[in-house]
């Protein structure tokens, strides 16, 4: 008898192993390349830590969904999928706040402003860094980790750790569109500063066609930098909603693709 109940504990210890290790690959790919939390603002041994916790917290849900994986290298790899996944869609967020940036910067005559990026090493524009560091911003005061905690468990839920099953022909058909949608987006962002800057540039246009004589040229450029500064700070208070809608958006995209291999 004392011999099966040994047997028993081993058991659930090798399956609670097996479920912790799973998952802890699962977040750990994504806090380790992830878009928002690859950052070098937070180190290293912070990441640790955050991996070990969140896995700690999704284990019981794991364990409560179905029969407890087998650890292998197939289930490693399916593992490694799903937070390349999530890497994927989430990066596309990263990518809206770089383009809209890079598009204020060109109206801002501020495009051959660059700044070396820590986190990716290259160049960037300033204002591509500056939307970036107000999106991470926005991003963990408004709770939205919690909102990727929530997707975490529901991942679980619909994929439990080591089921995956990698299909390049259903994600590449699931991120052509979201691309495009990333691209208008940004626009939508970036769109009061649009069309404040256009007009700008069609006031100073008509006054020089009706007095040539006047210096407009060189009012041009301090106008829209003014001017588009302002309606930048104006429009920051409604960066909360539009980059917490954006961020659900691509959350459900990607519980989609996982919802797609499970009925492939």
């Amino acid at each position: 008898m004392e011999t099966a109940q040994i047997q028993e504990v081993a058991r659930n210890w090798s399956a609670v192993a097996s479920t912790l290790v799973l998952i802890l690959i699962r977040v750990s790919v994504v806090l380790a390349i992830g878009p928002l939390f690859s950052s070098r603002v937070f180190a290293a041994r912070t990441k640790i830590v955050l991996a070990v916790l969140m896995t700690w917290l999704l284990v019981p849900v794991a364990m409560a969904q179905s029969k407890p994986p087998v650890l292998g290298v197939s289930s490693v790899l399916a593992e490694l999928a799903v937070g390349g996944v999530y890497v994927l869609t989430l990066g596309l967020l990263s990518e809206i706040l770089l383009l809209a940036g890079q598009v204020a910067g060109v109206q801002f005559s501020f495009s051959l402003v660059n700044l070396l990026d820590p986190s990716s090493e290259i160049q960037t524009p300033l204002l591509a860094d500056l939307f970036q560091l107000f999106g991470l911003w926005i991003l963990f005061t408004a709770g939205l980790d919690r909102v990727f905690l929530d997707s975490l468990i529901h991942s679980l839920r619909i994929l439990p750790p080591g089921s995956f099953t990698l299909r390049p022909e259903t994600l590449a058909h699931g991120l052509m569109p979201m691309l495009s949608g990333a691209f208008f987006a940004a626009l939508q962002l970036t769109a009061p500063l649009l069309a404040v800057t256009v007009l700008v540039d069609i006031a100073v246009a008509l006054v020089g066609r009706l007095a040539p004589q006047l210096p407009v040229i060189s009012l041009t450029i301090p106008l829209k930098t003014l001017l588009g500064l302002a309606v930048l700070v104006g429009t920051l208070a409604l960066w909360p909603r539009y980059l917490e809608a954006r961020f659900d958006d691509l959350l459900m995209a990607a519980e989609r693709l996982l919802m797609q291999a499970v009925r492939g």
